[in-house]
Formats: structure tokens, C-alpha cells, sequence
């Protein structure tokens, strides 16, 4: 068997890869670098030159090669490469009909835990999700920001007395309507600098969350690490990093409890498997970062039913409606469980593993003429006085 063809498909705010061979078996995969989508597009088909005519079986191979032919990375490489990945592993699965599970050393759970976006634009609107998401059957809730999830258009306003005050607030109201089965896990949106994170963490410890993710910006390991040093409150962070070897430093300076590796640039399941490894040689769980398509979703079922350190998977709404706000023939919302032919069951908190051959799932034939594709602006909100503000 060898590789024919390697093909972008774009779709919604998408970017795939679908890597074609000579016995009619193909496989799909998801680039995660959502704000460099055209790029990873572009670094997809320049792979396409190495990848045809080479056996897809050869899947550490190719991504040793991938990765280390060209001297530089990032991520929207990575990306490609992660899309590549797992098209890899789909079509190998498919070729020994077998789940991906079974290639990556079997299942060590029969279903993943997941929590849901719990949005809002007003104190009110996040307090309503939040009950919403428990009524719907979530055992936590997630992308939670005591910020709130107000528009990019609108500059952000609160000082830092207020953030603090604002915050703790919102959150006391949230603990108070889900009560305390609920697991609640913050999205800081890397909003603060390392004093007011911890100065907030202590304010938020007797709500008990889950965790904190992403409290100030990550590119500094060392201070992501003071944080975690000062605070009871458990950190979550890496949906940025591309590199199991940053991962290492990160894990190795203690600097949080939860990795946030992102199966979509990370290298996909061969990257995500080094991660793993590096995550349980420290004993940090692992918590999937995932606001991407029902694709990404079921490859990380895959990675999850076959992986022991995973705490739980972030879990974007396939019902929502397309960001492109197509409409069928009916006036129906075109919505992302539309874009694939399947989606897995979701049923008190847990999502079942799928048990299809490969990922499990694959793309509607016409989903570029459903779902025109339409790339991430260029967009940071600003605070009043015009500077950045992190979101």
C-alpha cells in the first residue's frame, strides 16, 4: 500500500487533510492551529511532495521527518503535521479494522468524561449556562471565564481591584446554582500577570475548582511555575505548545497539574503518545484541549480510551451553529455534526468510544459546498486605554 494523493479539504473554520492510497483506503485529520488555517493548509500540501508514493504505515517514520527535514517548526506546521498524523493512523486502523485504540495498546476506559463551554456575555447569561449544562447531563463545566465572554469589539474595562471582586463574584454564583457535585473548570484566557493570579487563586480556593488554566501567558514556563508554587489551586496549561520537548521543561519546572496538549498541534497521536509518557513520568493528567470539529473530537476519544493519565476532554458543541451561518435549503442553521456522517452518544457526562474502524468518523462528501470555508480575522480585543488584552 502507498500513498497516492494528499488532499486539503476546507470547510467552515476548518482545515483537513485527507491522505489518499492505492488500495481506495483514505484517512482524515484536523489542523488545530485555528488562527493559521491557510498556512497549515499551505504546509499540507507541501508534504504532499514527501508523502506520495511512501508506504502510511510508516507513521513515526514520516513524522521524524516531517518535523526534523526543515530545521524550523511552530504551528502552524505543526498543525499540518498533526492533521497528517492522525490521517495516518485512520488509514491504518481501517487497513487492520481496528479503532485506533487497539493500534495505540488497547482501551483502558469504555467511555470519556467530558465538560462542555459554559459561555455568557452577562453575569446572568453565565449563571443560566451554567445551570443549562448540569440540566443537559455535564459532570463539570468548562471554558468558565469569571471575565466573562463579552465581544472582541468591546474594550475591556475592569481594573484590578475589580477583576478580583468581579470574579469571585461570578464564580460564588456559579458554585452556588450547580451546587457541589459539579466540577468547574476556569479559563483564565491567560488575562492576568503572575501577582493578581495569585492573588485571585486564593480568593477562588474555598469554590473548589477543578482548575485554573491558563492564568497568565504561557510562553514562560518559569512563571507559570511561581504561580502553580503559590496556589492550591491545581494549574492547567499547553494548548499552545507544539513541542513535547517544551512540554518536558514545562512538566520538569513543576509548573502545572494538568496538561492542556492539543492532539491537533502536537504532532497528533504520535506526539500526544510522548506527551502522555512525559505527563505520567510526573504524575500530571492529562485534559485534551479541543474547540475544533467532531473530527478532533473523535480522534481524541481514541487517544483518551487508550490512555491511563487523562483527568477529562474538553468538548465543543457539534449542535452549535456554523460560524458561517449557511443556511439548508429547509432554513435550518447548518451546525458542525452536519459537516461529518456521525457523531459519538453523549449520555451523563461521558462520551462512548467509538468502535468504527480508524478514527471513526468521516467527512460528508460535499461538506466544502455546505460549509464555505472562512478563515479567523485578525482580532485582539483591547482594553480602554488601547493596549492588548489577552482573551
Amino acid at each position: 500500500m502507498i500513498i497516492t494523493d494528499v488532499k486539503v479539504i476546507r470547510a467552515n473554520r476548518c482545515v483537513f487533510a485527507k491522505v489518499m492510497t492505492d488500495e481506495g483506503i483514505y484517512g482524515i485529520g484536523e489542523a488545530g492551529a485555528w488562527g493559521l488555517l491557510e498556512a497549515c493548509a499551505t504546509a499540507i500540501h507541501m508534504f504532499r511532495g514527501y508523502l506520495v508514493g511512501k508506504d502510511p504505515l510508516d507513521i513515526e517514520h514520516h513524522w521524524q521527518y516531517m518535523q526534523r527535514y526543515g530545521h524550523f517548526r511552530g504551528a502552524a506546521i505543526m498543525g499540518a503535521i498533526s492533521a497528517i498524523d492522525v490521517a495516518l493512523y485512520d488509514i491504518a486502523g481501517k487497513y487492520y479494522q481496528v479503532p485506533i485504540y487497539r493500534l495505540l495498546g488497547g482501551k483502558c476506559r469504555d467511555k470519556v468524561r467530558v465538560y462542555n463551554h459554559t459561555a455568557g456575555q452577562t453575569e446572568e447569561q453565565l449563571v443560566e449556562n451554567a445551570i443549562r449544562g448540569k440540566e443537559e447531563g455535564f459532570t463539570a463545566l468548562g471554558h468558565l471565564n469569571p471575565y466573562l465572554d463579552e465581544p472582541r469589539n468591546l474594550p475591556f474595562h475592569d481594573n484590578n481591584t475589580q477583576m478580583l471582586y468581579n470574579a469571585e463574584r461570578r464564580i460564588a454564583k456559579v458554585r452556588e446554582a450547580v451546587g457541589e457535585s459539579i466540577d468547574l473548570c476556569l479559563e483564565m484566557h491567560r488575562r492576568l500577570e503572575p501577582g493578581l493570579a495569585v492573588q485571585l487563586s486564593h480568593r477562588l480556593e474555598k469554590y473548589n475548582p477543578m482548575f485554573l488554566e491558563d492564568p497568565i501567558r504561557p510562553d514562560n514556563y518559569d512563571e507559570m511555575a511561581r504561580v502553580a508554587a503559590k496556589t492550591n489551586i491545581p494549574i492547567a496549561t499547553g494548548e499552545r505548545i507544539t513541542s513535547f520537548f517544551d512540554f518536558a521543561m514545562l512538566l520538569e519546572r513543576g509548573a502545572c497539574s494538568y496538561v492542556r496538549m492539543s492532539l491537533a498541534v502536537c504532532g497528533g497521536f504520535t506526539g500526544a503518545k510522548k506527551i502522555a509518557a512525559l505527563a505520567e513520568a510526573h504524575h500530571c493528567s492529562l485534559v485534551p484541549h479541543n474547540p475544533l470539529s467532531p473530527v478532533t473530537t473523535n480522534a481524541i476519544l481514541q487517544f483518551v480510551a487508550a490512555t491511563e493519565n487523562v483527568a477529562i476532554t474538553e468538548y465543543p458543541d457539534p449542535y452549535k451553529a456554523s460560524t458561517a451561518d449557511n443556511l439548508l435549503n429547509t432554513g435550518v442553521k447548518l451546525r458542525q455534526v452536519d459537516m461529518v456522517d456521525h457523531i459519538p452518544e453523549f449520555k451523563d457526562g461521558y462520551l462512548e468510544v467509538p468502535q468504527e474502524p480508524g478514527i471513526g468518523i468521516d467527512l460528508i462528501p460535499d461538506v466544502e459546498e455546505r460549509f464555505p470555508f472562512r478563515p479567523h480575522e485578525v482580532s485582539a480585543r483591547l482594553n480602554l486605554d488601547g493596549s492588548i488584552c489577552d482573551q
